[in-house]
C-alpha cells in the first residue's frame, strides 16, 4: 500500500476520534463513575473549544493546501522590490493572498530565498502570514466577538512586529542567514519538504489530510491544557498573575510558545482567558504563538543560522512584550 493511501484514511476518521472520548466521559459520569465537578468542567471546556475552531481549522487546510500544491514557487520569488520599506509592507500584506498555516511556512519560505527572495522580506512573511490572513480575523473576530479591542490589537501589533523586524534584519544582516549554502540548497531542492506533493488534486487532499492531523493534534493538546488550567488552578491564583503588571504578559507569552497552536484556532484558547487577563497579555498570547512557538523555534533552527535564530527569538519577545504593554494602554 502506497504512503498517500496510508495519509487519505486518518481525516475520514477525525471528528470520531475527537467525539468518541467525549461520549465516553458523558456515558460514564451518567453511570456515576464520573462524578468530579472539576472533570466535568474539563469536558465542557475542551469540546466548546474543540468545536468551535474545528472549522476553521478545516478552512485554513484547504486553502493552505491549496496554496502549497498549486502555486508555483516562481510567481512569488519574482516580487521582490529594490526598495526595502516597499519590500516589507508586500510580504506583510502577502498573508491576506496566501494564507499559509506555520507548519508550511519555513519549507516554503526557504524554496523562495534559494530563488533569490532577499532575507528580509522572506523573515517578514514568515511573520505576518500566519496571522494577517482573512481566515485567521475571521476566527478571532468569533472568538472575540463581545472584545473587538482584541482583535484589532492583534492585527495592529502583528504588522508593526512583522515589518519592524523585517527592517531590522535588513540593516542588521547584510549576509544570507540561510544555515546550508545555496547551492546546497538546490541540489536538495527536490527532497528538502516534507510538505512538497505532487501537483495534482491526490496530492492536494494527501496535503490537506496532513495538515489536518497535524493541526488537529495541537488544537486538542491545548483545549485540553486549557481546561485543565481553568479548572485546577484556582482563580485567585489566576486573577493574581492577571494583575501583575509584567507577570501576566511573561506568562501568556510562555503559554503560548509552549502550545504551539495554530493561528487559526489560538483565538479560542485565549478566549478562555477574557475574564483574568486584560487585553495586553491577550494580545501578546495571539501574536507571539504564531510568530515563534515550540515547534517553529526547532524548524528555525533547522533552516537558519543558530546565531541569527537566537538574535530573532529575542527581538521577537522584546517587540511583541513592549508592543502587547503599549497596546493595552491605548485600547
Amino acid at each position: 500500500m502506497k504512503a498517500s493511501t496510508l495519509y487519505k484514511i486518518p481525516p475520514l476518521f477525525l471528528p470520531v476520534i475527537l467525539l468518541v472520548p467525549a461520549l465516553t466521559v458523558r456515558l460514564h459520569s451518567k453511570s456515576g463513575l464520573l462524578v468530579n465537578p472539576q472533570l466535568q468542567q474539563i469536558k465542557t471546556i475542551f469540546i466548546a473549544i474543540i468545536l468551535e475552531a474545528l472549522p476553521f481549522i478545516l478552512l485554513s487546510v484547504l486553502l493552505s493546501s491549496l496554496v502549497q500544491v498549486f502555486l508555483k514557487d516562481q510567481w512569488i520569488s519574482r516580487l521582490n522590490p529594490k526598495n526595502p520599506l516597499v519590500g516589507v509592507l508586500l510580504a506583510s500584506s502577502l498573508g491576506i493572498v496566501l494564507p499559509l498555516c506555520e507548519c508550511g511556512m519555513i519549507p516554503v519560505v526557504r524554496r523562495l530565498m534559494v530563488k533569490g527572495m532577499p532575507a528580509y522580506i522572506a523573515i517578514t512573511f514568515i511573520l505576518s502570514a500566519p496571522i494577517l490572513n482573512p481566515v485567521v480575523l475571521t476566527s478571532t473576530l468569533v472568538a472575540f466577538r463581545s472584545h473587538p479591542e482584541v482583535v484589532w490589537g492583534r492585527m495592529g501589533l502583528a504588522l508593526a512586529v512583522s515589518i519592524s523586524t523585517g527592517l531590522i534584519v535588513y540593516l542588521l544582516c547584510p549576509k544570507n542567514p540561510l544555515k546550508q549554502s545555496l547551492l546546497t540548497f538546490k541540489l536538495q531542492s527536490g527532497s528538502a519538504s516534507s510538505h512538497e506533493h505532487p501537483r495534482s488534486w491526490e496530492g492536494y487532499f494527501v496535503h490537506a489530510g496532513n495538515e489536518l492531523i497535524e493541526m488537529s493534534k495541537y488544537l486538542a493538546l491545548g483545549a485540553f491544557v486549557t481546561a485543565c488550567i481553568q479548572s485546577f488552578i484556582p482563580r485567585d491564583q489566576l486573577f493574581a498573575l492577571g494583575n501583575g503588571a509584567v507577570s501576566s504578559y511573561f506568562f501568556m507569552m510562555g503559554f503560548a510558545f509552549v502550545l504551539s497552536l495554530c493561528s487559526t484556532s489560538d483565538a479560542f484558547v485565549a478566549s478562555a482567558f477574557t475574564h483574568t487577563f486584560s487585553a495586553g497579555p491577550l494580545i501578546a498570547f495571539l501574536v507571539l504563538g504564531p510568530m515563534l512557538d515550540f515547534k517553529g523555534l526547532l524548524m528555525l533552527f533547522a533552516t537558519f543560522k543558530t546565531r541569527f535564530v537566537i538574535g530573532l527569538s529575542l527581538l521577537l519577545i522584546v517587540l511583541i512584550l513592549f508592543g502587547s504593554v503599549a497596546a493595552n494602554y491605548l485600547i
